[in-house]
């Protein structure tokens, strides 16, 4: 809005002095700028959807982080290692849950009389930083031996009285069998026992292949095996994870005690 004002003065001054007349000013144009519009509202998020915000990411992290065969990372070398100091898992620490890893956890979890499972969660990482408490088979055995569990099956390497080497482990599947023309009863037999023989590397039967073999008893062998599943399933040897079978050779020696008791289940 523009506003003109227009001023004349006149001013008189006292005799003997020339009066003084003020020109007249020529009209002066005054800008009047309007008021200013109230600030503009805030460019940043509303209080409600900051909040949305930092509930999902609590979300996120309140979920269990699941660690499953396949998976790499740190994560994995901290499950490896809390595995390696409990004496389940004696393989590489390479961040990388492939088959030996999983059957550390198997070992694990039966040792905590724990459902086997492939899957590892918050819950199970933290029972890794936990005392187990063991259950011996053979009270006021050898300090140094072997006990085999078929209820549970799980191997248990002794030194000085004091789990050294925990296993999970695949024994005789107790069915009749039929193969390559030899036919026999799958049963890993109970009953004290030491180690008769050792046979390194692999090593071919009728039966198939074999890793690091003991034998314990006849042709029954703890060995190493590509296939050790969760439920018996053997001709009656020990099979062992591979991985695990190479420092359970370099343990055990000709004529430590082996001892196998329970019954699958």
């Amino acid at each position: 809005m523009t506003i003109k004002l227009q001023t004349f003065t006149v001013l008189a001054l006292s005799a003997g002095v020339l009066p003084f007349i003020a020109i007249p000013l020529p009209a002066a144009a005054v800008t009047v700028r309007p008021a200013a519009p109230p600030p503009a509202e805030s460019a940043e998020r509303p209080a409600s959807e900051e909040t949305e915000k930092v509930e999902k990411a609590e979300e996120v992290r309140s979920k269990p982080v699941l660690l499953r065969p396949g998976h790499r990372g740190e994560a994995v070398r901290t499950l490896q290692r809390k595995l390696h100091r409990g004496r389940y898992y004696f393989g590489r620490i390479n961040g990388v849950y492939d088959e030996q890893t999983k059957f550390a956890v198997w070992a694990f979890q039966k040792h905590k009389r724990m459902m086997p499972r492939k899957e590892v969660g918050p819950k199970l990482l933290a029972a890794l930083d936990k005392p187990v408490r063991h259950k011996v088979l053979v009270p006021g055995g050898a300090p140094d031996r072997v006990e085999i569990d078929l209820r549970n099956q799980l191997l248990t390497v002794y030194r000085d009285r004091r789990p050294a080497l925990i296993s999970h482990v695949s024994t005789g599947a107790e069915v009749r069998y039929c193969e390559n023309g030899r036919c026999g009863n799958a049963i890993t037999p109970t009953g004290d026992f030491r180690v008769l023989r050792r046979a390194p590397g692999w090593t071919t039967g009728p039966l198939g292949s074999m890793y690091n073999s003991l034998y314990f008893t006849g042709a029954i062998a703890m060995h190493g095996s590509s296939k050790v599943p969760l439920q018996p399933a053997s001709h009656g040897c020990v099979r062992v994870p591979l991985e695990t079978s190479k420092r359970l050779y370099q343990m055990v020696k000709i004529g430590e005690p082996v001892h196998v008791r329970g019954k699958i289940m």
